[in-house]
């Protein structure tokens, strides 16, 4: 039995992934935060030198973008440190590590989309401290593969498809920014693409790595996106507000956002053969879970 650490296990990657069928012979652990800190530098070494893994996913994050920017020393902690602790012991163990990082790295200030090479220009603490664990595991001699990825959402833990259900619920209309473009990512397709690249670096050592982009295919604001989780929901019987774009100047907020989280997906397509399906239905199948229509 070949055991592979997922952290963040109950995050909305997290869950996807430990809901995935895995060849035989292959078990996901995903250690409690109690056993597992991400946030404690000595409880990821304790852990790791309990348990013996031929791979590990981290997928756990410090997401909270606003919170951030007052709380910098848990975000780097867990954003930076603990992926240098886990790059490190994947090098001493010979394991392959993957790193799941965010569009925030970038300043999104570039016309289209980014592409893995772009140089990076964090607008705040969050982006800045993904982008310290971005650089310790490049920098650690792990075979590793660091997929960014944009606007994750699923049926599971906070994210901006349940938020705006619930907002439509409780107020008539809504106001929504339409001048921040990216492309929605299902965690359960997020989980689908790591697994592959994963089973790939497992199975064979000179298997590409390095620095991949992965979200559904397509683009949007986040005004669009409203629109289709609310079309998507009243097909089902659920909330349907009426909604109104405003520029990010109408909605201020702590952290800077990027007006530009578009990702190039040609890298992880020509590597893995993997094919991001589009955001649409995605979102229309997360929508029905939340509101039972499945």
């Amino acid at each position: 039995m070949s055991d592979i650490l997922v952290t963040g296990g109950s995050g909305q990657l997290g869950t996807e992934l430990r809901a995935l069928s895995w060849p035989d012979g292959i078990r996901v652990l995903a250690p409690a935060r109690d056993a597992l800190d991400l946030s404690d530098p000595s409880s990821v070494e304790r852990w790791l030198a309990a348990n013996t893994v031929a791979a590990i996913v981290n997928a756990g994050a410090y997401t909270a973008v606003d919170k951030a920017e007052s709380d910098a020393k848990t975000a780097w902690l867990v954003n930076a440190v603990a992926p240098a602790i886990l790059a490190a012991h994947a090098r001493s163990a010979g394991v392959p590590i993957i790193h799941v990082s965010t569009d925030y790295v970038f300043g999104g200030d570039k016309s289209t989309p980014y592409v893995e090479d772009d140089p990076v220009a964090p607008l705040g603490v969050y982006g800045a401290s993904k982008e310290g664990g971005e650089q310790a595991v490049r920098t650690s001699g792990a075979r590793h593969a660091i997929v960014r990825t944009s606007w994750v959402v699923s049926p599971h833990g906070a994210n901006f498809i349940k938020t705006m259900l619930r907002l439509g619920r409780e107020r008539p209309a809504l106001r929504v920014v339409d001048d921040q473009r990216g492309a929605p990512t299902a965690a359960f397709d997020l989980a689908r693409a790591a697994q592959t690249i994963l089973m790939r670096l497992i199975a064979d050592p000179s298997a590409p790595g390095g620095t991949y982009h992965f979200s559904n295919s397509g683009e949007t604001s986040w005004f669009g996106f409203a629109q289709h989780i609310f079309d998507s929901a009243a097909q089902a019987g659920g909330p349907n507000p009426s909604l109104s774009p405003i520029t990010t100047a109408d909605y201020p907020t702590p952290a800077r956002r990027p007006a530009n989280s578009r990702l190039d997906l040609s890298k992880i397509r020509r590597d893995f053969g993997i094919a991001p399906p589009d955001w649409r239905p995605a979102t229309e199948a997360i929508v029905r879970r939340l509101l039972g229509a499945e």
